[in-house]
């Protein structure tokens, strides 16, 4: 992998129009190519080298178990469309096929909404900077609950799935992996001792009293290409640690460190998430784009 990314800051005009969102859900997305692997994780064990399971990750070229969000700000190129506009880091486990051997991600898009949870587009706030969270279990054995985390096929909906999908999608199509964060902010925190205590989903359409702030639903899609013979059988993910009698991919979880240029991420939050606008991919709304 290794991808070097762009070190420049990758804004330019546009006359490319966005448009209303039909469904009132405002909507900026990005895409990232996978940078690098390494067995870090700043958040769950910061400056602790080595002591987690495989991750891949995207955005910034330089994130590993050292980075801070002043680091993530200040170095390191971005695989993202924007170069060094969006130096966020986001990861995820690996997947690994039935020999164990990693398997490279085909594509990336990172969504930004207002969400579909019953949160309208205007009581949407920018993102704080440097907010850090974790989403999904990886230490969950079992299903987890699908409508925020999830496997299925990209161009085929066949539902959202618990585990790694085997043999159901197409050959020329790709599994998903499809990560929802939490929307709602406590307003204080960038951080919290589980990495999740921090940010919830919203209750009731709304978000809760604790955590009042609402912020655009981050959603990671992750696809791997289906191999020729269709096989995905023996698939899992780095964060397995149960038996390989059950289906792979129970343990789906992501990692999103921000690295946001402050006035590019307050653009597009408001004249997209806020607005109900669909900024497609990498329009900033305001007759600018990420390339």
């Amino acid at each position: 992998m290794a991808a070097s990314g762009s070190g420049e800051f990758n804004v330019r005009p546009t006359d490319a129009q966005t448009v209303t969102a039909g469904d009132g859900v405002g909507a900026f997305r990005t895409v990232c190519d996978p940078s690098h692997m390494n067995n870090d994780d700043a958040i769950l064990f910061p400056n602790q080298p080595g002591k987690s399971h495989l991750h891949v990750y995207f955005g910034n070229t330089l994130a590993d178990a050292s980075s801070t969000y002043e680091s993530l700000r200040s170095s390191g190129n971005s695989t993202c469309f924007g170069g060094i506009a969006n130096r966020s880091a986001y990861w995820v486990p690996a997947v690994l096929d039935k020999q164990g051997e990693p398997i490279q991600p085909a594509q990336s898009h990172f969504y930004y909404k207002s969400g579909y949870f019953g949160v309208s587009a205007s009581q949407i706030n920018k993102i704080p900077d440097g907010l850090r969270m974790i989403a999904g279990n990886a230490k969950a054995t079992g299903p987890q609950n699908t409508e925020h985390v999830h496997w299925g096929c990209w161009n085929q909906y066949i539902g959202n799935l618990d585990s790694i999908p085997d043999s159901k999608c197409q050959v020329g199509d790709f599994i998903k992996m499809g990560i929802d964060f939490p929307q709602c902010w406590d307003g204080k925190n960038l951080d919290s001792a589980d990495h999740k205590s921090h940010v919830v989903y919203p209750v009731d359409n709304a978000c809760p009293s604790t955590h009042p702030v609402a912020i655009p639903t981050i959603t990671m899609n992750i696809l791997y290409s289906v191999p020729p013979d269709g096989d995905t059988s023996g698939w899992r993910l780095s964060s397995d640690t149960y038996g390989t009698d059950q289906p792979g991919g129970y343990s789906m979880h992501a990692d999103w460190f921000d690295g946001w240029d402050p006035e590019i991420k307050e653009t597009w939050t408001d004249s997209c998430v806020k607005q109900g606008i669909d900024c497609h991919s990498n329009l900033l709304g305001d007759g600018r784009e990420m390339f």
